[in-house]
């Protein structure tokens, strides 16, 4: 069988892939491979990683009693106190009725707000979302401060009522929100006191300080007639703080630091969290009809808080209870509770769609006998 170099490299060797760095880990075996100009070291844009982080923080709020599952959001973000929803997901945003309940901080964590991404990307509420708030994904440089990104939101109404259906991306953004508002400070300092700095996650962070942007990885996308082309640069984008620090995607990492990071949760949170806050970070909150509506970006899986949860054999390499998620920028970063096992892939190309590339699925073949403990595979994040 090929080695995990072996694996990343066939992909820098036929063009499709710049560099990456893989990282393979079971209790004290770490396999790291880097492919192309890459080092152990590296640093990328790690996108929707960043969501398990998020989550993490707002569940440290929980476990210290400053906010409850149950909690309407409104306390906190009151622009979401009252939202509107379509009346017909399909029909005109202007025909809408009042929510039947408030949007809770367990909405937030679990993706069913109300707000997101659906499998339909032409619906009149979510061409709002685009062209909006979530309009020039991978540019943090131009979003808007994040009391105006609020303010944008809540005038788009909910495309389903608070908690019926789960949808994509928005929920993470929300939740660096309520931890900002309910700290009083910025995520990006809430986030390195509570986890980057106990964990030694030197190299994670909102932004590239000048003296790594020598690690720092260029990010590119493929073209439609093949070959890729460059769409930030180590001094573009991640240069500099952003205005509004994204819960959904905006950080930075490294394989290492989010190693750390993964160990943390497998270690029942290490006094960071509580380990019931890990549970329910790492299981299934989702109906089987929320998992089948989301079929586009979790392809069978149910969501924790900020990942998947593998809860069904979708693929033949399917390692069952495995947590985590992938980034639009071609990352990976999953955990096996039942095992111990960690799989993280960082790459330098942007997906193009949700579901996962092929050199993703390559990867979580060779890992799957390291994190499952049984030679079987890793299956869909």
């Amino acid at each position: 069988m090929a080695g995990l170099r072996q694996v990343l490299g066939a992909r820098v060797e036929d063009g499709s892939l710049p560099g990456a760095v893989g990282l393979v880990a079971r209790g004290d075996h770490v396999e790291v491979a880097a492919a192309g100009p890459m080092g152990r070291d590296s640093v990328f844009r790690i996108a929707s990683l960043t969501k398990p982080v998020t989550a993490a923080a707002v569940l440290a709020l929980v476990d210290e009693g400053r906010i409850g599952l149950d909690e309407p959001i409104g306390r906190w973000l009151p622009e979401l106190a009252a939202p509107s929803v379509v009346r017909d997901p399909a029909g005109p945003v202007t025909d809408v009725v009042p929510a039947e309940r408030a949007i809770t901080v367990e909405d937030v964590l679990s993706s069913r707000a109300g707000y997101g991404f659906p499998a339909d990307f032409s619906l009149p509420a979510v061409r709002l979302l685009l062209e909006g708030v979530q309009s020039r994904p991978l540019e943090p440089q131009f979003r808007a401060a994040p009391d105006e990104w609020l303010a944008e939101l809540a005038g788009i109404p909910l495309l389903h009522q608070p908690g019926e259906s789960w949808l994509y991306n928005i929920c993470s953004d929300l939740q660096g929100l309520l931890v900002t508002r309910v700290t009083g400070r910025p995520l990006p300092e809430f986030l390195a006191e509570r986890f980057f700095e106990p964990l030694g996650m030197v190299d994670t962070g909102f932004a590239v300080p000048a003296g790594k942007l020598g690690r720092f990885t260029t990010l590119y996308r493929p073209l439609p007639e093949g070959g890729l082309e460059v769409i930030d640069e180590p001094g573009g984008q991640w240069s500099r703080p952003p205005a509004f620090p994204s819960g959904a995607g905006g950080l930075v990492s490294t394989a290492d630091d989010l190693l750390a990071f993964a160990r943390m949760l497998l270690d029942g949170g290490r006094g960071l969290l509580s380990a019931e806050s890990v549970r329910l970070m790492t299981t299934d909150h989702l109906t089987p009809a929320q998992r089948a509506a989301g079929r586009l970006f979790l392809e069978g899986q149910g969501w924790g808080y900020g990942g998947s949860v593998d809860v069904a054999d979708v693929d033949p390499w399917n390692v069952r209870g495995r947590y985590g998620w992938i980034g639009g920028s071609g990352t990976a970063a999953h955990l096996v509770p039942a095992t111990g096992g960690v799989a993280i892939l960082l790459t330098q190309v942007a997906m193009t769609r949700p579901t996962p590339p092929p050199v993703m699925r390559e990867f979580w073949r060779y890992a799957a006998g390291v994190t499952s403990g049984s030679g079987g595979g890793g299956g869909r994040g």
